[in-house]
């Protein structure tokens, strides 16, 4: 049996944080879960493209853009399931039991798992805490928390749009147009966060309420992209 899914990760300079969520993965192979890992790199100077090749990943390469980046690397998938995960985020120990269990539930329903920083403290626990209960009440998971999408239905939803910033909240609203809400899946995904550690885990958080809500209203995402990145 031929197995079922596709690992999507976007890059842009990231050997740093590769090895770890590359590192997490190698369970999936054990469950026969992971059919190709795709990185789809928009153009790194750094040791990313070794390694991806040390991986035995297919490499994608084009202009950075990470809705853009995503568009290219999901349209080389094969697997019926679409795995989606950034580069500095780590699944826990354990998760490809439960998405080995989700899918053969027979399940078409997309999915995805439960944040959680790599650091210490009250902000940390409230910051992730907030973002699992929006996923939950709002069907609106980032990115960040990895995302698990029938291709199938993935494909009838207009794919990723070519976009570099807020490229999920628009795939999640499209995917949830034609198959319903996303399922918590009852696995930490560990992020990483050294944006709110340089900037203030108020401000920061703050910033991406602001951004959102900014999206929501109908900005354009490169101008959202251009102030976030600053």
């Amino acid at each position: 049996m031929t197995a079922p899914i596709t690992v999507v990760i976007p890059t842009l300079n990231a050997a740093q944080a590769l090895p770890g969520c590359l590192g997490a993965l190698m369970e999936g192979l054990g469950e026969g879960l992971i059919r190709e890992l795709v990185i789809s790199d928009g153009g790194s100077d750094d040791a990313t493209a070794q390694l991806a090749d040390e991986a035995g990943a297919q490499l994608v390469s084009g202009a950075a853009s990470r809705g853009g980046q995503l568009r290219r690397g999901c349209a080389q998938a094969r697997g019926d399931w679409l795995l989606v995960l950034h580069a500095d985020t780590e699944l826990a120990p354990g998760w490809a039991a439960v998405v080995a269990q989700h899918l053969q539930a027979g399940e078409q329903a997309p999915a995805y798992f439960q944040l959680r920083f790599r650091a210490r403290g009250f902000w940390p626990v409230v910051v992730a805490g907030w973002a699992n209960l929006r996923a939950r009440l709002f069907a609106l998971p980032y990115g960040d928390q990895g995302l698990l999408i029938p291709r199938a239905a993935y494909l009838a939803a207009g794919e990723y749009p070519d976009q570099p910033l807020m490229e999920d909240v628009a795939l999640a609203r499209r995917v949830r147009a034609h198959l319903g809400r996303f399922k918590p899946l009852q696995v930490l995904a560990y992020t990483s966060a050294a944006r709110y550690q340089e900037e203030g885990w108020l401000r920061r958080g703050a910033a991406n309420l602001w951004t959102l809500l900014r999206y929501a209203l109908g900005a354009d995402p490169a101008t959202l992209a251009r102030g976030y990145q600053k």
